[in-house]
This record gives structure tokens, C-alpha cells and sequence, in this order.
């Protein structure tokens, strides 16, 4: 795998403690057990796998350890974990079950300074930045950044908080469109190309995905250095091979 090989990236959200998938963050359905999904997803070819206890913050609740633990033992591709992190504990205790990243979305809003201190204390290679995202009612080509599960918006502008998050150390930014996730209808391109311009590390392109196309468009316009996504895989609409050799084909660069 080159250091330019683009990264395919199914993702599992997890509620109590089961794989879930709903549409513009709502209407979720149980897809399963996270350690039988994550195997399948590591022997298909992934990349990576991204985690997200997508309701631990709204239920003040701590990170899913054990899941983490179960996850790690059957799969050998990295794993990005987030949901329910507070604290420097919380991520050591997540990296001790097998996590080799960690993903900050609500934590780093209420206290910035976590981006610092994790960047400082685990490398920045560790550090993801997870930001969810909308639309602005009025004003064009802005964003909005979500928190709680995309529950409550911060009014902070996405460009804004990107630039703050990589100074303060974050190794990558997961971009997720609130207005395209599950919708399938391609990820939102402009939010990704407004973010590209002000930052040098990995991007990952995350919410809408729906076909083969819609991953090679931010492939080959250069605005995501992976691709992240959950129902395309989660119901084989698309296999991860047939997948990489689409974009083989296509002159993107892929681990085969």
C-alpha cells in the first residue's frame, strides 16, 4: 500500500451495543453484532473500520470497552473508535482494548484543549477529528457544526472549527453531511472542497454515499484521502473488491 493509496472505510454505528443504521441520523435499524460485522468487513478488504457509540454522549455514557475488545480480537485493519470520550483516561483505556485511533466529535467542542492534550500525549496519527454537519438555512457555501449525535447545533462555522482542530494537533478530519447521510445520493462535495483548501492531512469523506461513482468522484477531484461509509456495505450493494477494482480501473490508487 503506497502512502497515496485511497482507503475504503466501512463504518459501524453502534447502539446499545448493536450495529445501526437510520437516514439524516434518524429512523434507526439494527444491523447486527459489531465483532461478526467487523470480521466481515476485514476479510472483504477494509482499510480501516471506524466505531461510533453514536448515542454514549447522549447517554453520559462511558466508552464501550469491551466491544472495542471483541472487535480487535478478529480483525488486523486499524480501528478509529469515538463516542463518549471525555478525557486522556478514556482514550488510554480505548487504545489499551485494541483502538489504534480515536475519534473526538463532542468532547473536542465543549473542551477544545482535548485535541491538544491527545495530540501531545498519543501522536497526532492518533487524533481524529469527527465532524458532523449542515447545510446553513441562509447563508451559501457555510456549514454548521452538530453535536450529540447531530441533536444539537453549536453554531460553529465548519471551516471555522477545522482550522482551530488542526492547529490544535487533530491528524485527520472525518467530514459526515447530516444532509446527504443514508440518503445516497453522492456526499456533499462543496463541504469537502471548502475544508481541502485550509488543511494538509487526511480527509475522510463520510455521509450519502449510494454507488461506485459517488467514491471515485471525491477520489479523483482530490478532496478525500478515504472514503467512509455504512449502508452500500452493510446490505452488499457494493463489495469492497469489486469496489477497489472499479477505482483500480479508474487510475485511483488502492490497496488490491
Amino acid at each position: 500500500m503506497t502512502p497515496f493509496a485511497k482507503r475504503i472505510i466501512p463504518c459501524l454505528d453502534i447502539h446499545n451495543e448493536k450495529v445501526v443504521k437510520g437516514i439524516n441520523f434518524v429512523g434507526l435499524k439494527d444491523m447486527g453484532d459489531p465483532a461478526a460485522m467487523a470480521k466481515k468487513y476485514n476479510d472483504a478488504g477494509a482499510d480501516e473500520l471506524v466505531l461510533l457509540d453514536i448515542s454514549a454522549t447522549h447517554q453520559n455514557r462511558n466508552p464501550m470497552i469491551n466491544t472495542i475488545k471483541s472487535v480487535a480480537k478478529v480483525t488486523f485493519i486499524p480501528l478509529t473508535v469515538g463516542g463518549g470520550i471525555k478525557n486522556l483516561q478514556d482514550i488510554y483505556y480505548l487504545l489499551e482494548a485494541g483502538a489504534d485511533k480515536i475519534s473526538l466529535n463532542s468532547a473536542a467542542i465543549r473542551n477544545p484543549k482535548l485535541i491538544t492534550e491527545s495530540a501531545t500525549r498519543f501522536g497526532t496519527q492518533c487524533v481524529v477529528i469527527a465532524i458532523d454537519v449542515k447545510k446553513h438555512l441562509t447563508l451559501p457555501d457555510k456549514w454548521e457544526v452538530y453535536i450529540q449525535g447531530g441533536r444539537e447545533n453549536t453554531g460553529k462555522d465548519l471551516c471555522e472549527w477545522v482550522k482551530e482542530c488542526y492547529e490544535r494537533g487533530a491528524g485527520e478530519i472525518l467530514l459526515t453531511s447530516m444532509d446527504t447521510d443514508g440518503t445516497k445520493t453522492g456526499y456533499d462535495l462543496k463541504a469537502l472542497e471548502s475544508i481541502r483548501k485550509l488543511v494538509n492531512i487526511p480527509i475522510i469523506a463520510s455521509g450519502g454515499a449510494g454507488k461506485k461513482e459517488h467514491i471515485l468522484e471525491v477520489f479523483r477531484n482530490n478532496i478525500a484521502d478515504g472514503a467512509l461509509a455504512a449502508s452500500i456495505f452493510h446490505f452488499d450493494e457494493i463489495k469492497i473488491d469489486e469496489l477497489k477494482n472499479y477505482l483500480n480501473q479508474n487510475k485511483i490508487s488502492v490497496r488490491i
